[in-house]
């Protein structure tokens, strides 16, 4: 990991230490800003292309090593024009920076926009090199010890020059892939740190750094308010649960402008409570990751200062086994008087959403809401770790939500949700249940229906109206190997997507 990346259009008078370029497969010959480059370089890139295993595949990252001009020149294939995405440069940036920290390279140089031929978005690119870059520098070695020593002894800083046209976008894609980091720490923070009260800790401290209003319901006040299923589920655990509200309003926000919701389901710890999880399912740190995902989308919009109202709520508690937790056959109350019974205790993602869900919407009448948790396994049978599965109501807020995840390269796909849905959760003794027992139909919709209850007034009779977006990140929230710009573990799913919604939004 560099200490620090600079970005900067200085060019140094001396010669860089790497190039950074990139070609399209249909291009048989260098643009001519590349051909000028490769007489500076000695020739070594029309070499290259001349031999039969050149080849600029998707995402493929060549290194050649020039006789003169640079030491090293890396070459990012981006495929096909045709089919091409930024995902792509995603990836071959990622490839990139971990290649020159290999190498121990302390400065580079960017040339990437001769490869679109005068069609290039100086905006959008300079973004993505200052996102991919922090992304890829991520890493998560806080807790590592004397076996490590030697290599986070190592410190190096890097600097990136690259053309002045895309240096404040560069810059802004860098506050994002730091907000993104945020959460991927915090994800990966151990639960023996990371538990309720550190959650807290933690958004207090990032929102006075970056401008935010933060207050926070804790348990007992939770429990006067008749948030019975945030306390239900974090009644047994190390602390007591909280919910935990950021507010992002901007001085130029219209009086009467009505603010977007972000809520995030943040369980520290999930053993399953009574209904336990078996051994194998029990490394259950990253069931946060929904929250950590709004605390990071919330630190972007305050950290680009985005003119759009914008209110953040992530409910936490830890779900543990013990004298006091609730149980299977209990009954809670929610903060709109919706009652439920309790049929797993495995399925508490739902009952703390549901109470910042019904809280929300009534105190801050939010013009659209949009949840994030890792809510069923599920959608991972449905969809596997390609996307995240998404039920939305209103036409506009799916465009601006589908539209933003397909920029971030956080891809989403939509799912139903149908008042049969809502009729399978009906209750014996109580209004609905929190889950189908035994019963895998519709499974990933069964979540999405239990939370319809809770978005509005109208909410526990009738689908809700408010504008609403849940997506249900449990298949996209970590990743088993690398896949750059990402590393293995948490990938802040959520907050790239909603701060490229925030930057774009159109009010609904």
């Amino acid at each position: 990991m560099y200490q620090k990346i600079t970005l900067t259009s200085s060019v140094s008078k001396s010669q860089p230490q790497a190039l950074i370029i990139a070609l399209f497969q249909e291009q048989d010959k260098l643009p001519r800003a590349y051909q000028v480059l490769d007489k500076e370089l000695g020739g070594c890139l029309g070499q290259a292309m001349k031999r039969d295993e050149f080849t600029v595949a998707s995402g493929k990252v060549t290194c050649l090593y020039p006789t003169q001009g640079a030491d090293r020149l890396y070459l990012i294939g981006l495929g096909s024009r045709d089919t091409f995405k930024y995902d792509t440069l995603r990836t071959g940036l990622g490839k990139v920076l971990q290649l020159v920290k290999e190498a121990a390279v302390t400065r580079v140089h960017t040339e990437l926009a001769p490869v679109f031929n005068g069609s290039v978005d100086h905006a959008k690119l300079g973004f993505t090199i200052g996102e991919s870059f922090t992304l890829a520098n991520f890493t998560f070695d806080d807790y590592k010890g004397a076996v490590n020593a030697s290599d986070k002894a190592r410190k190096l800083s890097l600097t990136v020059e690259l053309p002045k046209e895309q240096l404040k976008s560069a810059k802004d894609g860098a506050t994002v892939g730091d907000a993104t980091n945020f959460a991927r720490t915090l994800a990966a923070t151990p639960p023996n740190v990371a538990n309720p009260d550190f959650i807290v800790k933690q958004c207090r401290s990032m929102s006075r750094k970056v401008g935010l209003k933060c207050t926070v319901i804790d348990s007992k006040k939770a429990k006067s308010l008749g948030m019975g299923g945030l306390v239900a589920v974090g009644q047994g655990g190390s602390t007591p649960p909280a919910l935990i509200c950021m507010e992002h309003k901007p001085a130029k926000t219209k009086a009467n402008a009505k603010p977007i919701m972000l809520v995030g389901k943040a369980v520290t710890f999930d053993t399953g409570g009574y209904s336990l999880k078996p051994g194998g399912g029990m490394g259950m740190k990253y069931d946060k990751c929904g929250g950590m995902a709004v605390i990071g989308a919330m630190q972007a919009i305050a950290a680009l200062k985005l003119n759009v109202h914008v209110v953040g709520l992530v409910p936490t508690a830890e779900n543990m086994v013990d004298t006091v937790a609730y149980r299977p056959n209990d009954i809670v109350t929610f903060f709109n008087g919706v009652t439920a019974e309790v049929t797993n205790t495995d399925a508490e993602g739902r009952l703390i959403l549901a109470d910042a869900l019904a809280y929300g919407t009534k105190t801050y009448k939010p013009q659209a809401v949009i949840d994030l948790a890792t809510l069923t396994g599920g959608v991972v049978v449905a969809l596997g770790s390609f996307c995240a599965g998404a039920w939305v109501n209103d036409s506009s807020l799916h465009q601006q939500v589908f539209d933003a995840g397909e920029a971030a390269g956080e891809r989403l796909w939509r799912l139903p949700l149908w008042q049969e849905h809502r009729d399978m959760l009906k209750g014996t003794h109580s209004d609905i249940v929190n889950s189908c027992v035994g019963v895998r139909d519709a499974h990933p919709i069964q979540g999405a229906a239990f939370l319809s209850y809770f978005v509005g007034d109208e909410a526990p009779t009738a689908m809700p109206k408010t504008p609403w977006a849940h997506l249900d990140i449990a298949g996209t929230s970590d990743i088993k190997d690398d896949k750059l710009p990402f590393v293995k573990g948490p990938t802040g799913f959520g907050v790239r997507l909603l701060a490229e919604m925030i930057s774009n939004w159109k009010d609904i």
